[in-house]
């Protein structure tokens, strides 16, 4: 067999990943650079599952979006409806041409991120100082959140039903937060400890202020003063907290990373990197596609997806319902005819950790969207596991429409993994499958993704929802 007939048989045989640089023309790379730029601008300024939520709604309704009325006549093709939960999660809808129990198409990303909380009696005042007692949310490197920026955002409602929004620290001039750490001259006890326990999870406590109430007579000046600011400003007192979602996310600037700019730093990009891509791609709909497109921007995915908000609930189970009900079908008949792509992250190959990834089957930086069959950890514990026809539908949807993607899964068996809202879709009877984009140092405060990957993501879904 002679040299040449054997490279043709490995471009015929071997699968291998492509990087985008290589393959896609300068104009294809502008357009890249291009969507990205709303991408930066959103996730700078929507680091919480509300803020996302009330951002998508109001963007929505510029576009046609309508409340839905689920009491109301059947939908028209084309039509355009979106459903507001608590606040804290949303989906939108267009009208397919065919009947409703042919099934719907189905992007359903998560809007949270992981952070850290306040607890509900959280000010307290120690050495002169005012603090934040906090419970973090979701898988985090408790140490990675100490001696940075931190901003303050989030909800506090009221007895009398009124409530207060926060947003403090992210505008030039505002005050910001910090968890504070221990001098490496006097850290020779926290070194000591285990990796996960260099700082605990009641350590994570919160600088708020300094300076105390003059009155000499009184005690706990400091949490005094700090109160009584919070008091004018907002007319909250602390027994307000208690009914208060307060969160505390990195107070990071949204950044070009490397001399080329091809990649995007910053906060949130777990899962909101895909949530937009899935917003943008129904609402660039153009007209009424063939089958109904859904999408579901949900909360709680990083705790597990339970509560209301979280897609281990019935609410886009109900929706899916409505929406039949309203053309004389059962809810059962539309969900085991439709597909969905949970639109939810992958680790990217990072050759300084390389001990963690399995080469042959992880995700890399330019490779476009992925695509994970399964995650779970270990035995494939706590996944759907799409099914091979599945699969070859989806590749063979991309690759028809030039996306490019590649397949992967989280890290080498054995050394942890991952769970997506996958499982929850397909326990509905309905065909899933994970389709993200890849993430440089997931689950830290600073996070990185490829401009490439973004906006294939969004080509993924646009071309779901229209081919």
């Amino acid at each position: 067999m002679s040299e040449t007939t054997a490279k043709e048989l490995k471009e015929k045989l071997f699968y291998k990943k492509e990087n985008g640089t290589d393959v896609l023309s300068a104009e294809e790379l502008k357009v890249c650079d291009e969507f990205c730029e709303g991408y930066k601008a959103f996730l700078y300024n929507c680091k919480t599952e509300r803020e996302v939520s009330k951002w998508a709604e109001e963007t929505a309704a510029l576009a046609g979006f309508k409340p839905f009325n689920a009491f109301g006549d059947p939908l028209k093709a084309g039509e355009k409806v979106y459903v507001m939960n608590r606040g804290k999660a949303i989906m939108l809808c267009v009208k397919g041409k065919k009947p409703i129990n042919e099934g719907v198409r189905i992007s359903a990303a998560h809007i949270d991120s992981p952070r850290v909380d306040l607890k509900q009696c959280p000010v307290y005042e120690d050495g002169s100082i005012a603090y934040f007692k906090t419970h973090y949310y979701g898988g985090i490197k408790k140490y990675q959140w100490a001696a940075i920026p931190l901003s303050l955002h989030g909800r506090i409602c009221k007895n009398d039903g009124s409530f207060v929004d926060i947003c403090i620290g992210e505008k030039a001039g505002e005050p910001k937060f910090c968890i504070t750490d221990i001098l490496p001259h006097l850290a020779i006890e926290q070194y000591t400890r285990k990796p996960n326990e260099l700082i605990k999870g009641e350590e994570l406590n919160v600088v708020i202020g300094s300076r105390p109430f003059k009155d000499d007579k009184e005690s706990e000046k400091v949490k005094l003063n700090i109160l009584n600011l919070l008091y004018e400003k907002y007319g909250i007192v602390e027994r307000d907290f208690t009914s208060a979602e307060l969160e505390l996310v990195p107070a990071f600037t949204v950044d070009d990373v490397g001399f080329d700019r091809s990649l995007i730093g910053g906060y949130g990009h777990d899962d909101r990197v895909c949530a937009y891509p899935a917003f943008e791609a129904i609402l660039n709909i153009d007209e009424a596609p063939e089958y109904t497109a859904i999408t579901v921007l949900t909360d709680k995915e990083e705790v597990g997806s339970d509560g209301n908000t979280g897609l281990n609930s019935s609410y886009m189970k109900y929706f899916i319902e409505d929406l039949a009900r309203l053309e004389g079908f059962e809810g059962r008949d539309v969900m085991r005819n439709s597909k969905c792509l949970s639109a939810d992250v992958n680790a990217a190959y990072d050759p300084t950790w390389a001990s963690a990834f399995e080469k042959n089957n992880t995700s890399i930086i330019n490779g476009g969207v992925c695509v994970t069959k399964y995650t779970g950890s270990r035995g494939k514990a706590g996944t759907s596991d799409a099914s091979a026809e599945f699969v070859s539908w989806v590749k063979s949807l991309l690759e028809s429409n030039d996306v490019l993607w590649q397949s992967g899964e989280l890290g080498k068996v054995d050394a942890g993994g991952g769970g997506t809202v996958a499982m929850y879709v397909a326990n509905l009877d309905i065909d899933t499958i994970d389709v993200g984009v890849p993430v440089l140092s997931m689950h830290a405060p600073y996070e990185i993704v490829s401009k490439i990957d973004v906006y294939m993501a969004y080509k993924a879904f646009l071309t779901f929802f229209t081919k």
